[in-house]
């Protein structure tokens, strides 16, 4: 599962970000290759795509800095979401 999931996010930014150096630990706000508008993009694609609801408290961009950290954050909230 792991594996689609890190897919997806990654197939999401590639779409989304202009940037060829794209890895999985590229920082993709410190370069300047998306807006703040990605930003909100990203969170809003991330409930929407996978179930999960980003409470005001994760609005932290170390959340969504990178492809990693993306699918870190989903995997936490995947891992206390109620069943």
């Amino acid at each position: 599962m792991a594996d689609d999931l890190i897919k997806t996010v990654r197939g999401f930014i590639a779409e989304n970000v202009r940037d060829t150096e794209l890895t999985d630990d590229h920082d993709i706000f410190a370069t300047g290759s998306v807006s703040s508008l990605f930003a909100v993009q990203l969170v809003m694609w991330v409930e929407r795509t996978f179930g999960i609801r980003v409470q005001p408290a994760d609005l932290d961009i170390e959340n969504f800095r990178t492809v990693n950290d993306v699918v870190r954050f989903v995997e936490q909230r995947r891992a206390v979401a109620p069943a």
